[in-house]
């Protein structure tokens, strides 16, 4: 039989408030964990749904600009959210995340801390002996839960951990970073030989083999950080390599068209993806009037970056039109609307609405910077009937028009307004992976700088001709921008907590978020994280 209440540090969803109690009891449509009713846990009686609902909860964690994206993206030098009028106001919810000023009652630290550790109990319930699952269940489950935990560990360096036969009287126990670090990797390690060894292709969508290799790779970059070391061991380095030189073996790669990478489709960079729908992604920045067929209300004009992000990119300071002589990463702002016959990204795309045009061809792909245009080429204008301009300057966090600000667009609406395709894992991440490994002292077939500038060529990027730290990371900026990895990097750099605009320079113990209050109320074993 199964808990149906629980006194848990996990999930606290329901929760939007707390008080100074020691036994919350949670409703069972927010908890986890399920009463005993006598007879103990007995099991997962459906593997094969239970499986599928893990999925799709992860996927349905990732379909928002909140929560785990806001906390990787907003609190770096990459993103940022000004407000505008009252609007993206929030009661500072995004201000205080890129000022480095967020408390243990900021509501995507809770939503983020409860959704994961969620995923690591649901997933811990199918791998039990008592579910019954084959071996190929067990390794999608034990991936799916190293996926979890591995953000637990990442984001608050500790990780609440209860036994599915654990009773609601049991406060779970807590992992330590390091603890989580080993469990991680077990997990990963177990699954690997029974996860399907499938290569680019839909079958991306589920855990494989190259997908574990990718996590493992990622996990021992950051080995070092997790277990509180000043430098890398080159041993670790050297695994590193030897995971993404196995990814490729099953027939992943760079490949060049930066930006249809990111359309619905089959390429060679896509190593797990998932169907969770990316118009989060694409409306987060883009105005009102920003508008494609299939969604006539346009964007919601939040989402910016700074200009001293915008300027790691080579290509004229003056604006981003396409004959800007700028890098492919840099993308474009074109000057009218392209017919379903043009050559360029816009080539053979689609025109529901029959209008000459292929539909949302009058958005710009990339960073979007200075005038905007109509199809037919005239100016567009924001609601006050002013030149749609986006300036490079804002005034700050506050102040602002709807104008300000440079805006940022991988997954095109032209692919379709809110097109259910979001990569997760792509195999360029993997490669500089291998790069920055190799410069961190492991062994590998090339040099650091070979591949850097390997990848840079295949991007319209001028090569380097050394590589330093700061040139590593701000490859790695350029070619991974708003694909959840930049807070991760900039703590591996030694960067997260140094001033940018808007921002001064914070204490180290911003490297973790805090502990959410309402889980600290209700587990005595944890512990609030340093500084707050």
């Amino acid at each position: 039989m199964k808990i149906k209440f629980i006194k848990s540090s996990i999930l606290i969803g329901a929760v939007l408030s707390f008080t100074a109690c020691t036994n919350l009891e949670l409703e069972e449509t927010d908890s986890i964990f399920r009463e005993d009713a006598g007879g103990g846990f007995s099991g997962v009686s459906d593997v094969p749904s239970a499986l599928v609902g893990s999925y799709d909860q992860i996927r349905g964690q990732l379909d928002t600009q909140e929560n785990l994206y806001a906390l990787q993206e907003v609190t770096s030098d990459e993103m940022l959210v000004p407000t505008r009028g009252t609007d993206w106001g929030d009661n500072g919810l995004w201000r205080t995340l890129h000022q480095h000023t967020w408390d243990p009652n900021h509501q995507f630290i809770l939503n983020t801390w409860n959704a994961y550790n969620r995923n690591v109990f649901n997933l811990s319930e199918i791998i039990a002996p008592e579910s019954n699952a084959n071996a190929q269940q067990l390794a999608e489950a034990k991936f799916l839960r190293a996926f979890s935990m591995f953000w637990v560990m990442d984001l608050f360096g500790q990780v609440p951990f209860r036994e599915v036969d654990e009773g609601a009287s049991v406060d779970p126990r807590v992992l330590t970073r390091s603890e989580a670090f080993d469990f991680v990797m077990k997990d990963l390690t177990e699954a690997l030989p029974d996860l399907p060894a499938s290569g680019p292709g839909p079958a991306a969508n589920f855990a494989s083999k190259a997908s574990a290799h990718y996590l493992l790779a990622k996990i021992l970059l950051n080995k070092h950080i997790y277990l509180g070391n000043a430098t890398a061991e080159a041993a670790d380095m050297t695994a590193v390599v030897g995971h993404v030189d196995a990814i490729k073996g099953f027939g992943f790669g760079l490949q060049s068209g930066f930006f249809e990478i990111f359309k619905p489709a089959v390429d060679s960079e896509t190593i797990w993806y998932t169907n969770t729908g990316v118009g989060s992604r694409m409306w987060n920045g883009l105005h009102y009037f920003q508008t494609v067929p299939d969604n006539t209300g346009g964007g919601w004009n939040g989402f910016t970056t700074l200009a001293e992000f915008y300027e790691l990119f080579e290509g004229s300071p003056e604006h981003n039109h396409p004959d800007a002589g700028q890098e492919e990463r840099r993308g474009f702002v074109p000057y009218e609307g392209s017919a379903p016959s043009t050559t360029g990204y816009f080539a053979g795309g689609k025109d529901d609405n029959a209008d000459g045009f292929v539909d949302g061809s009058d958005i710009g792909i990339g960073f979007l910077f200075g005038q905007q245009y109509n199809l037919d080429g005239s100016m567009k204008e924001d609601r006050g009937g002013n030149p749609l301009y986006y300036t490079k300057e804002l005034p700050g966090l506050l102040g602002n028009n709807e104008r300000t600000g440079i805006r940022v667009l991988k997954y095109h609406p032209s692919n379709g307004a809110y097109t259910g395709h979001m990569i997760l894992f792509r195999y360029a991440d993997a490669h500089l992976m291998k790069a920055e490994a190799i410069m961190r002292g492991g062994t590998g077939g090339q040099t650091a700088l070979a591949l850097v500038n390997e990848l840079r060529t295949l991007r319209d990027a001028t090569p380097l001709g050394s590589l330093t730290d700061h040139d590593m990371l701000d490859e790695r900026g350029r070619e991974l921008y708003i694909e959840m990895w930049r807070r991760q990097d900039l703590i591996r750099f030694g960067k997260f907590t140094e001033a940018w605009e808007f921002k001064e320079a914070k204490d180290e113990s911003r490297n973790l978020f805090p502990i959410p209050s309402v889980a600290l109320t209700s587990n005595p074993n944890l512990v609030q994280n340093e500084g707050y």
